[in-house]
């Protein structure tokens, strides 16, 4: 189009000028605002050109941000049936001690938790393993085995009611208490072949119950082991955080 104009104004020129129509003056800003039309047409022309370039890369990233969005549900989804398909599996792995009641297994969104009930594993006020908490202990071992991602993290869980006075001497709380016993039971699993830098020991005492401490049903439940399968990459978040 704007060669058309050019062109025109050319033929115009000569058309003009031979004929003596018009005068040099007139012709001057004739050309002239043909010149401002072909420059503004131009400008229009560059805009249009930067708008389909900018349309053009919009779209790539759209294009590109569709396809993350997809990769990350894609991977959401996996770890979902991954997290799902661990707990099957666990539950299965340890349904005798389930159903006996020795143990109940638990699936949060980014861990999963064995309860061990106390008194099968430790008499009052000891930190000692039973020889029957063992046997229940040895096969939680050999399950936890295959969970090469996760960290295991053991935290021993106490009631309210204070560490015998004649028991006070080893175990001045209840605290005291219940880090011995996460220690020993993480001792014990390392026996049965579970990666000791794989698991955290730690004691909460009476400070995180789960049932109140006024029936003896309440105490006996806040009486606890507690072995959670903790998601490295979360891990890795709770250790940061810390520092």
């Amino acid at each position: 189009m704007i060669r058309q104009i050019q062109t025109g104004m050319t033929v115009l020129a000569v058309a003009f000028i031979t004929s003596g129509c018009v005068s040099t003056g007139t012709f001057d800003k004739m050309q002239a605002e043909k010149n401002e039309e072909i420059k503004t047409l131009q400008q229009q022309k560059a805009d249009l050109e930067k708008q389909k370039s900018d349309l053009v890369q919009q779209n790539a990233d759209t294009r590109q941000q569709v396809g993350t969005l997809e990769q990350e549900k894609a991977a959401m989804l996996s770890a979902s049936q991954q997290r799902q398909q661990q707990y099957d599996a666990l539950v299965k792995d340890l349904s005798n001690e389930v159903q006996k009641g020795q143990l109940q297994v638990k699936q949060y969104q980014n861990m999963l938790s064995v309860d061990l009930a106390e008194q099968i594993f430790f008499d009052s006020g000891k930190a000692t393993l039973k020889p029957g908490g063992k046997d229940v202990l040895k096969k939680v071992g050999d399950a936890l085995k295959g969970y090469e991602n996760k960290v295991i993290r053991v935290v021993g869980h106490t009631d309210n009611v204070p560490v015998a006075k004649s028991l006070q001497g080893t175990f001045p709380s209840n605290w005291d208490l219940s880090v011995a016993r996460a220690t020993n039971v993480v001792r014990y699993l390392q026996e049965v072949g579970v990666p000791p830098e794989r698991m955290v020991a730690s004691g909460r005492g009476e400070y995180d119950p789960v049932a109140t401490n006024d029936t003896p049903e309440g105490r006996q439940k806040n009486r606890r082991i507690e072995i959670m399968l903790i998601d490295q990459n979360l891990a890795n978040e709770m250790q940061t955080s810390t520092k």
